[in-house]
């Protein structure tokens, strides 16, 4: 009897250990599944978002949000002050800030590494969802006499910051008018050193790509004085055939100070992007915190309108976060 149960036991070892040579040791209930440990992400104690100059849209409407992360989301957020959407997606890239506002049009090229992305494009690039419309706004002086972007030859005008998506954008919208930069004397300004240096005579027109109304353009419109140029019809519709991630945008009456007659113009949407590393849970939230609370961003800034759940795939040609994914889905934006 005692010969039969040692036979039994020593059966009953060699099974349990062949079971643990093939990988087969019981699993803990409380371990995480392989799919949840590969959903796993960064969790950081206090997360960044890139915005732009504090004379553009981004920055006021980046700190907003933060200020929403941190009251609704429970998460600790700062707005980061940067030279805006192209330089938000290479600090994407170094992980150096977390989450980044920035133009459809240069997420497209940073995901694909064209345009002045072609050193290198941004693997851990993935969205949140559209924000707003970024309108594209020729400004010249009230004294120029320019009435149409074709008059710009000649001219002194600013094309925006070396770099930036404004420069992309005012290269795209002259050639639509047979123009390049060599037509004019090309200066390369941010939006608040184009406005003072219209304000100085020094300059005739400027290229801005932001919401409208624009902080640095309302303050120029209310003291030396400003038009809006609008696009004609022809040529928006060869800019939008070419160019798909650009829309017809009209700038309404009253919208700067002066301004008696509406403007036809394209605009890109402003997109909130992110670092693809973050935890799923936590991108869900803030997610969820920046499409259900934008009363307080419209207190900022009227474009935060705009921030619409139904509205939030418009414009995005690079990958959803799967947090944000899981939040359209709820909300039936994905279907």
């Amino acid at each position: 009897m005692i010969r039969r149960v040692s036979k039994g036991l020593v059966i009953a070892i060699v099974f349990i250990m062949a079971l643990t040579a093939c990988g087969g040791t019981p699993q803990d209930a409380s371990a995480p599944k392989a799919s949840e440990a590969q959903n796993a992400g960064e969790k950081p104690s206090s997360l960044v978002i890139a915005t732009g100059g504090t004379a553009g849209t981004y920055y006021p409407l980046g700190g907003g949000i933060a200020n929403l992360i941190k009251e609704k989301a429970k998460t600790n957020a700062t707005a980061q002050v940067t030279g805006a959407a192209v330089e938000n997606m290479r600090l994407i890239s170094k992980k150096e800030v977390d989450l980044a506002i920035t133009q459809g049009d240069i997420a497209d090229y940073a995901a694909l590494g064209t345009e002045m992305f072609k050193e290198g494009a941004v693997k851990n690039l993935q969205a949140i969802g559209a924000l707003y419309q970024e309108t594209i706004q020729v400004v010249v002086s009230e004294k120029s006499g320019i009435k149409s972007v074709s008059e710009l030859k000649g001219k002194k005008v600013s094309v925006g910051a070396p770099g930036s998506g404004t420069e992309v954008n005012a290269r795209q919208i002259l050639e639509a008018y047979g123009l390049t930069f060599n037509d004019f004397s090309t200066e390369r300004l941010s939006f608040g050193d184009s406005a003072k240096k219209i304000q100085d005579g020094g300059l005739d027109a400027a290229f801005v790509t932001a919401g409208a109304p624009t902080a640095a353009i309302n303050e120029l419109a209310a003291t030396t004085g400003v038009q809006i140029l609008t696009i004609e019809a022809d040529k928006i519709k060869a800019i939008t055939d070419k160019y798909k991630y650009y829309s017809q945008q009209v700038i309404p009456s009253k919208t700067y100070p002066k301004q008696d007659a509406e403007v036809k113009t394209v605009a890109v949407k402003a997109i909130m992007s992110i670092r693809a590393e973050l935890d799923t849970q936590l991108v869900y939230d803030i997610t969820k915190t920046i499409y259900e609370n934008t009363q307080p961003l419209i207190a900022i800034n009227a474009k935060a309108k705009e921030i619409q759940t139904d509205k939030a795939l418009e414009g995005i040609s690079i990958p959803l976060h799967p947090g944000a994914e899981k939040y359209l889905k709820e909300k039936g934006v994905i279907k």
